[in-house]
């Protein structure tokens, strides 16, 4: 098969190319079909006799990988792959590949983002400087919130992978010190200000936890109503990973009664949010619609990596496979 002749579909390009960056790399692939979104009922036709197809949340079920009959190469435009029925993948004998690294600096600097915006509201007070409260202020200064210094405190991570360990860099960079969570613990990174604990030493002793583990059976609801009740009163919960690792009945009931003092979370059970969520109304809960990944230099790297997988993966040296 010569790269004229692959046909190439794009489920949804939308979030990663909103049309800041381009499909060039794909197109010298072979014919390039790219779709902003694909509804569910429309996946089976729009793949058609495609050899490959590039999704990025839109689900391919066995069902659909059956009915795709010429099918052989699927390219995840993310690192989660859950997407995608890869056992049935792996029995069809298509090849699945993601994109494991390309936002590593762009997420851990997001943590930090929203951490700041618990530790010092700057966007609340900003606009109540616009609104009149400073300049009828009676003193010099005033704030509408606890102020916070990290410098001091403990972070708790829950996945110490690459974006988990450069989240530790940045977290040593303000003075904190740092736990460490993972199944596979690399004693090297340990230092004066950075151990591996197990999992309740880090609910018990953790200031800040943020979340950068996988999702799996074993870590879904991993915050829940009993770890939550094992941590520090008033303790700060980052989540920029996967929403279904929080119980977030039991998390906003923590927020409300003040066991939890805030917590920020960039991804939530069902995307995009559901008006019943209930930590739509929590207390002194940051939510944003998933866009720690999203910086331009951040899709810009997943998209050279997602034609680099495909280029590899067409001269029979496939990078970046998922299996199960």
């Amino acid at each position: 098969m010569t790269e004229s002749d692959n046909k190439i579909v794009v489920l949804d390009g939308y979030t990663l190319n909103p049309g800041d960056l381009s499909w060039d790399r794909l197109k010298g692939f072979g014919e390039l079909e790219v779709y902003d979104r694909t509804p569910p009922e429309e996946v089976v036709q729009r793949i058609g006799d495609a050899q490959i197809v590039f999704t990025n949340k839109t689900p391919l079920t066995e069902e659909l990988l059956t009915a795709a009959k010429n099918l052989k190469y699927i390219g995840v435009l993310a690192t989660g792959y859950n997407v995608v029925d890869v056992a049935a993948a792996n029995k069809l004998n298509i090849t699945v590949t993601n994109i494991p690294t390309y936002g590593t600096a762009s997420v851990a600097q997001y943590v930090f983002a929203l951490l700041l915006e618990i530790c010092h509201h700057v966007g609340s007070h900003s606009d109540a400087v616009r609104k009149g409260a400073w300049e009828n202020c009676p003193d010099f200064c005033f704030w509408n919130y606890p102020l916070i210094e990290l410098a001091g405190k403990t972070m708790g991570i829950i996945g110490f992978g690459r974006i988990g360990q450069n989240t530790a860099r940045i977290a040593q960079s303000f003075g904190m010190k740092v736990l460490a969570y993972d199944e596979y613990p690399n004693k090297a990174f340990e230092n004066e200000q950075l151990k591996y604990v197990a999992l309740n030493e880090l609910f018990k002793q953790a200031d800040v936890i943020s979340l950068h583990c996988p999702l799996f059976e074993n870590t879904r609801n991993i915050i829940n109503e009993k770890n939550i009740s094992s941590m520090k009163d008033g303790v700060i919960i980052i989540n920029t990973s996967r929403g279904p690792l929080i119980d977030e009945e039991a998390l906003a009931a923590a927020l409300n009664s003040g066991k939890v003092f805030g917590a920020a979370v960039d991804v939530v059970s069902a995307e995009p949010i559901k008006g019943d969520n209930p930590l739509l109304k929590a207390k002194n809960c940051i939510i944003t619609p998933h866009i720690a990944w999203a910086p331009k230099e951040s899709r810009t790297r997943l998209m050279e990596i997602a034609a680099d997988n495909l280029e590899k993966f067409l001269t029979g040296t496939p990078a970046n496979i998922v299996s199960v």
